[in-house]
This record gives structure tokens, sequence and C-alpha cells, in this order.
């Protein structure tokens, strides 16, 4: 009785949030053209970024050789924790990879380790459509060829930054 009698109150906030939801959408499309022109233009970034992501393959985790350097890799690496929370850092000599301890309990998502050094050597970390296209995707290139995909939390982070300035430093 209690959640019919709460439903009753609520559906009326429901439909005026709905109603000002289309209110919203006629006043978008009732901008200026110009307005219209940037939606339209950056509709179509966002477009070409998918196809340039599908593209590139950054839509995958990985290139789905298991014997690999990559898949067994992913073998090691999520097996030192489930938890899905990781930290990417490049140093000039290697690639430090960390996650929280194996068993997290409350707060400990924050409290990351060492689970992986991966030398220069054997990998490198690389944007595929950097320069081209925002991504919060890199790509780990390991040395036999096989790769994986990291998704950054940011689509400008700092490692993306980085490689953008070595880009520029090299070019």
């Amino acid at each position: 009785m209690l959640g019919v009698a709460l439903v009753a109150v609520l559906w009326p906030f429901g439909a005026l949030f709905a109603l000002l939801a289309s209110l919203e959408d006629l006043a978008e499309w009732l901008l200026s053209p110009k307005e219209r022109a940037r939606a339209r233009a950056r509709a179509r970034d966002d477009e070409e970024r998918k196809k340039a992501i599908k593209a590139h393959a950054l839509d995958q985790l990985f290139d789905g050789d298991w014997a690999a350097a990559a898949g067994q890799f992913l073998l090691r690496w999520y097996g030192h924790s489930s938890h899905p929370k990781r930290l990417l850092v490049l140093t000039p000599d290697r690639i430090l990879l960390a996650a929280p301890p194996k068993r997290v309990s409350v707060r400990q998502a924050e409290r990351m380790v060492v689970v992986a050094e991966i030398p220069a050597s054997e990998a490198r970390v690389e944007d595929p459509v950097l320069g081209v296209h925002r991504s919060d995707r890199l790509r780990i290139v390991f040395s036999d060829g096989s790769w994986l995909t990291v998704i950054t939390d940011e689509e400008r982070s700092e490692i993306h930054k980085h490689l953008m300035r070595r880009l520029r430093t090299v070019a």
C-alpha cells in the first residue's frame, strides 16, 4: 500500500521531468544555425573518432592471442587483483602497473601496489589515434607484436600529454 502511495505521489514529478527533457530537446533544435552547425560538427567528429578507434582495434582488450606476451601478461596482471581500478606509470626505462591488493576492503582501493614492471625493451605505450582524434585509449605493444588496450579515466590523460610532447620533440 505504501509503495502505491509513493508511486502516486512521485508519478507527476517523473512526468514533469520528462516534459522538461522534451522542451530542452526542442530548445536545442531552435538554436541558431551556428550552434546547430557546431553540434553537427561535434557529432561528426565523435563518429569519426569512434570509427578510428574501431579501425585501430582499440575497442578490443587485446590482440586475442593468449599465448603471446600480451595475453600472458593479462593473465598474470589480473591474477594479482580482481579490482578494476589500475594505475599505469611510465618511466624512462620501464612501464609500471599498479593495482589495489588482492582482497579489497573499505578504503583499500586507493592503496596501490606495483603488480608488474615491463622493461622498455619488452614493450612500449602508444596512442594510435594521437594528434588526429581525442581518445581515452592507449595501447601497450610488446616486442613480439602482441598488444593490449588500456582505457584511461580522461581523454587527455597525463600519459596522452606525455606522448604528444614526445611526438613533438621527435618531429
